[in-house]
């Protein structure tokens, strides 16, 4: 049985509204210490807040819960109150002397949903990437994952393979007797079924990840070729310092912004160059480290010089632009970070390329999924070459598919994931 917790669900300081909540088998009765009646399950009634000793302290929205029905699944009470400060620390205190109550700890009300059957490992992940959203993208990837698409997709998979073993078992059971049908063709197709769906997700992982964790445009050039005057009109901030003497940008400058609902990071580098400055080499080496390492990089170029001389490697998707539109002509793309020329039109071509990448994202947003899918599909694989090879290696097969199912169940948290669990929980808010 679950301790009785509560906490305040809202975000600290003045409001017009802040939520505490009580979860736990005894939020009913601790909350009945403070108001006179509390309404009944899933209705809301406005109720005077009192102390123990029954001196009020708010007049609140209340809202009840049974259990089996509310977000953690167990017996919770929500009460609304006035967004103020003082109200929302007098409640709390009042709260804290209440037989068998205690405060949550951070995300304990998840963690009872978990618990409780409400919400799976996937779905846990989903919820803290919603509340971690900053964009469209991010939003809508997070919340698609807390509603349980991957969740779904991997009980299909669960399903198929079950059958799988199951077919196989009989293979098994009946070793020595004449078997009067043979299932490897039907085994062999519902393994193919199932790694088939599994690649697909595996595969748009790591554009899912990017949505998530944002993706990184590098904007790379000779030095005072005017990157950081387009970094800031991108940024439309002063991120980085910017001077006609060549060499300016030292390090790599990053600035995050929001493109068409995708969460990137720009990246001012060094201007690329041989020198003989100790520390402007180090910069240059590290500007070329990161470029490599970005989503895209933007080339930007003095009129007739071409992207081959900055001895960073041109990747498909990546973009070419001469610089300083404001004084000098080329054909293509011409930008100035200080007329905005040119500007709009290379936020459309961003957007468009990181638009087109990110339509092949999947369900598995994280790493620890993708690692448990190819886990998964390697133990595939080894499965069909041992149906392949005859009925007395159906043993060995049925267990390479019992591996699937264990990385499979791993992923939305059903086996071995409390070393997961503690990081998961550690970034949660106390109120969720």
């Amino acid at each position: 049985m679950h301790d009785t917790i509560f906490a305040l669900a809202t975000a600290r300081g003045r409001a017009g509204v802040a939520v505490v909540r009580v979860s736990g088998p005894l939020a009913w009765d601790a909350v009945s210490t403070l108001v006179n009646e509390l309404p009944k399950p899933k209705h809301a009634a406005l109720r005077v807040v009192r102390t123990l000793e029954g001196e009020p302290l708010d007049e609140a929205l209340i809202l009840t819960f049974d259990s089996g029905a509310s977000f953690t699944g167990e017996r919770v009470v929500e009460v609304h109150l006035h967004g103020s400060v003082a109200v929302v620390a007098a409640v709390l205190r009042e709260l804290s002397n209440c037989q068998g109550v205690r405060l949550a700890e951070a995300g304990e009300f998840t963690r009872q949903a978990l618990d409780n059957g409400r919400l799976d490992l996937a779905q846990v992940e989903g919820l803290a990437d919603l509340i971690d959203a900053e964009t469209e993208a991010q939003r809508r990837q997070a919340l698609t994952v807390m509603r349980g698409a991957l969740s779904k997709k991997t009980q299909v998979w669960r399903e198929t393979l079950i059958r799988a073993v199951a077919l196989l078992e009989v293979t098994i059971d009946f070793a020595d007797e004449e078997v009067p049908v043979d299932v490897s063709p039907e085994v062999l197709e519902l393994i193919n079924v199932a790694r088939a769906g599994m690649q697909v997700e595996a595969d748009g992982s790591s554009i899912s990840e990017r949505i998530r964790d944002g993706f990184e445009v590098a904007i790379i050039g000779r030095p005072n070729i005017g990157k950081s005057t387009l970094l800031n009109t991108l940024a439309k901030k002063d991120a980085a310092i910017t001077s006609a003497i060549a060499g300016t940008t030292r390090d790599v400058i990053e600035v995050r912004m929001d493109l068409g609902g995708l969460p990137i990071t720009l990246l001012d580098t060094a201007g690329l160059r041989v020198s003989e400055d100790e520390i402007e080499i180090l910069g240059v080496e590290r500007a070329k480290f990161r470029a490599e390492a970005a989503d895209i990089r933007v080339f930007l170029l003095a009129e007739g010089e071409r992207y081959e001389e900055l001895g960073v490697e041109f990747k498909s998707g990546d973009l070419v632009a001469y610089g300083k539109a404001d004084v000098t002509e080329a054909d293509g793309l011409s930008v100035s970070g200080l007329t905005g020329a040119g500007v709009e039109e290379l936020l459309h071509l961003l957007s468009d390329e990181l638009s087109s990448r990110a339509s092949g994202a999947s369900s598995a947003v994280r790493e620890r999924h993708r690692i448990a899918l190819m886990d998964g599909i390697t133990a595939l694989d080894n499965a069909e070459a041992h149906v392949k090879a005859g009925a007395e290696w159906s043993d060995l097969a049925a267990e390479d598919m019992r591996q699937t199912l264990r990385s499979l169940d791993s992923m939305i948290g059903r086996v071995d994931v409390e070393n997961v669990l503690d990081v998961i929980f550690s970034s949660f808010c106390i109120g969720k």
